[in-house]
């Protein structure tokens, strides 16, 4: 395939997504509008997205939006609380509406992720955390894969991280430097649909770190001066792949169901 047929048709599947014909309008995330206030998403997406490592993620969300509707377990989306807590009462509020299924290493995580965010700015949120990095895509990643990455387990790794910065971008309405920097999330939709483009061969279907990278890579130098960042086409390839590769052919984008 040309790189022109390439570009033709991922330019396609977006104009699909924009047009709502790949199903799923409604995103995992989608749980928390209307009962997190604006000011407070950037807490929770970070937390929530902390634990949103092999599991259904509209279960997930669901079971975020269930625990911030509740009063008694609202405070495990305040970093400065949870850095203060004791893990027993951390645990038995994360299991109340299972926004944590192992009841120690979630729970651990948890409080590991608010600590570091607790200890990132005088705010001692997540809005303090992305301030105190002159919202630059650059520092971020340097401080929470490499410098500080301990205090950041699952959201330091490069699928979860990247997806962050994407959900932080659609939900808050954040402004990031060197937005460029933003890859694909490469979980396994990413990559069937990578695949089924034509982008790379099926053998990055093993799903492991260095395919992962190479699926990541790869979109990095595909949309290279594209006008694309490679984090544009996540959720139209997501969508795409979740809907069963629904037909790129022009005709479709006019196509009902």
């Amino acid at each position: 395939m040309s790189d022109n047929s390439f570009l033709d048709n991922v330019k396609r599947l977006i104009e699909m997504h924009g047009e709502g014909l790949l199903g799923g309008e409604i995103m995992p995330e989608d749980a928390l509008i209307g009962i997190v206030p604006e000011s407070e998403l950037p807490n929770v997406l970070t937390l929530g997205m902390a634990l949103n490592y092999q599991r259904n993620s509209y279960t997930l969300w669901q079971s975020i939006a269930a625990a911030y509707t509740d009063e008694s377990t609202r405070w495990i989306f305040t970093p400065l609380v949870v850095a203060k807590s004791s893990i027993d009462d951390l645990r038995l509020a994360l299991l109340e509406y299972r926004v944590a299924l192992q009841p120690n290493r979630h729970p651990e995580i948890w409080k590991s992720v608010s600590s570091g965010i607790a200890r990132s700015s005088s705010k001692g949120d997540v809005a303090g955390l992305m301030e105190s990095a002159h919202y630059d895509i650059a520092c971020l990643k340097s401080m929470m894969q490499t410098t500080r990455k301990s205090e950041f387990p699952y959201l330091s790794g490069p699928k979860i991280f990247n997806y962050w910065l994407y959900v932080m971008e659609t939900y808050t309405g954040v402004k990031w430097q060197s937005r460029e920097l933003i890859t694909v999330a490469p979980d396994t939709h990413i990559m069937k649909a990578t695949v089924k483009l034509g982008l790379c061969t099926s053998d990055v279907l093993n799903g492991t770190t260095d395919d992962r990278k190479l699926v990541a890579e790869a979109w990095e130098k595909a949309l290279k001066g594209s006008g694309l960042a490679p984090i544009d086409v996540h959720t139209p390839l997501w969508l795409w792949s979740r809907a069963g590769f629904p037909s790129l052919a022009v005709e479709s984008l006019f196509t009902t169901s």
